[in-house]
């Protein structure tokens, strides 16, 4: 049994003058399969983690009651499994196999059952390596579906994703696709944030849409919501199928060499690669999980040095510095050249506000305070950040963080910006708004490198593509 009851529910993060979800009634019956839309910041990641019992007392402000077969979450924990939108945030152990059986293990699984379990869940999701692979040696992708290997194990009743296929490459998302719907049992309730709703679609029977200011929007099957609410829905920001996103082609030609990689590689994690980047042009980065795309993403951005091959900037980038390779320039040059955009928005948050941390890179560069304040406040409302001013980073949705992390790259105006995976957990109108922001910096002349699953993202904007393949493959 896995019965979900929400009456009145709403919840406050601590520090926050806004309710990241409030005045939520509904109920889901054990064994339904669920798709949760909503524009981004519509509360959906904090009503799964309140599902999963990990909203405690004194970290914000609760409003009505949320319930499991009428038990508080926090007390109905081991029927409950959660992939977060971050995979990394849920590996634990050194080791693959590890990670898996650490949750069997402290629900007290007898030991002779614990590996099958973890050897069966990690074929499930295509895991592509052994028990004893490093988790530090995981993409990005491939800890995601080790998270959800972790998650199947313990077979729970409850299965909450969010996001789950976000970081994969088409092959490896489908591959998810497969191991949920064989992982669930007739009885398994399934609660799914997903923006990739055509393929998610076949996983579920019902459509509950959160209202940005609170609330159900909609609610029924699929076919139903999206025949009344199509149209509306879209203008909202949900990605809703039949709606292609649009195109946005650069309206000048590319201009003159910015960088250029020169038989680069770092064994294992990326093998030889070559290519250019140009002022004034939008390169897209995309291979399979695994084949290096964000260690190459760190080379460009001149922050890790190449084993083999080098990194050059030509003088129309780095001026003074163009003998030297963009690792050894000191940190002020650096950001104030070449943007980078992690793919774990929280790697490069590093102060408590969101003010503050869009305002640490101009300062670093020497820009006075007014003027550092005219390009926070810009960013800010650009961005649809400014009612997050105050807030933490680390309390934001995954849609927010990765735009506040798209915003603190552009604070220092680079001539260059390198993103890893920019539109993960976008909603449809933010995603376009990234699409536009990007497009505008390509045609002032910036040079752009994105590397991205997101094959809507390079059809709309991408002027050329490279296409990387997993360092073990062969020709």
């Amino acid at each position: 049994m896995s019965a979900v009851r929400l009456r009145g529910f709403g919840w406050r993060h601590a520090g926050r003058k806004r309710w990241a979800v409030r005045g939520l009634d509904l109920r889901i019956e054990h064994g339904e399969r669920v798709l949760l839309l909503g524009a981004s910041g519509a509360g959906k990641s904090t009503l799964l983690a309140a599902l999963a019992g990990l909203l405690p007392e004194d970290s914000g402000e609760q409003e009505g009651t949320v319930e499991i077969d009428g038990r508080d979450p926090r007390t109905a924990r081991e029927e409950v499994g959660l992939l977060f939108q971050d995979p990394e945030t849920q590996l634990v152990m050194a080791r693959c196999g590890d990670d898996v059986a650490f949750g069997p293990e402290n629900r007290g699984l007898p030991a002779e059952q614990i590996w099958p379990r973890v050897d069966e869940a990690l074929h499930r999701v295509g895991f592509r390596y052994g028990r004893d692979r490093p988790t530090a040696a995981l993409s990005g992708g491939e800890q995601q579906r080790l998270a959800l290997a972790g998650v199947l194990a313990l077979r729970p009743s409850l299965l909450l994703l969010d996001e789950p296929t976000a970081n994969l490459d088409p092959a490896g998302a489908a591959l998810i696709r497969d191991a949920v719907a064989t992982a669930l049992d007739t009885d398994t309730t399934l609660l799914l944030v997903e923006h990739r709703l055509a393929e998610a679609l076949p996983l579920v029977d019902r459509v509950v849409v959160l209202a940005p200011g609170g609330g159900v929007q909609a609610d029924g099957t699929p076919q139903a919501v999206f025949a009344a609410h199509g149209e509306a829905l879209a203008a909202e920001g949900v990605w809703v199928p039949g709606h292609p996103a649009p195109r946005r082609r650069a309206t000048t030609a590319a201009g003159s060499e910015l960088l250029a990689a020169d038989e680069l590689a770092l064994p294992p994690r990326l093998a030889t690669v070559s290519l250019t980047v140009r002022a004034g042009e939008a390169l897209a980065v995309h291979g399979p999980n695994g084949a290096g795309k964000s260690t190459l993403a760190l080379l460009l951005g001149g922050l890790l040095a190449p084993a083999a091959g080098r990194v050059t900037a030509t003088a129309e980038l780095a001026g003074g510095d163009a003998r030297t390779p963009p690792h050894r320039w000191r940190a002020p040059a650096l950001v104030g050249r070449i943007g980078s955009v992690f793919q774990d928005p929280e790697h490069q948050f590093v102060t408590a506000t969101v003010a503050d941390e869009l305002a640490l890179g101009p300062r670093r560069t020497g820009r006075t305070e007014a003027q550092v304040r005219t390009t926070v406040d810009a960013l800010l409302d650009r961005l649809r950040l400014a009612a997050l001013a105050e807030a933490n980073p680390y309390t934001l949705s995954g849609g927010e963080a990765r735009r506040l992390s798209v915003a603190t790259a552009l604070a220092t105006a680079p001539r260059l910006l390198v993103c890893d995976e920019p539109t993960f957990g976008q909603d449809r109108r933010t995603w376009r708004e990234l699409v536009e922001l990007f497009a505008e910096l390509r045609d002032n002349g910036h040079g752009l490198v994105t590397v991205t699953h997101d094959t809507e993202f390079i059809a709309a904007l991408a002027d050329r593509q490279v296409g990387l393949e997993h360092p073990g493959s062969t020709p």
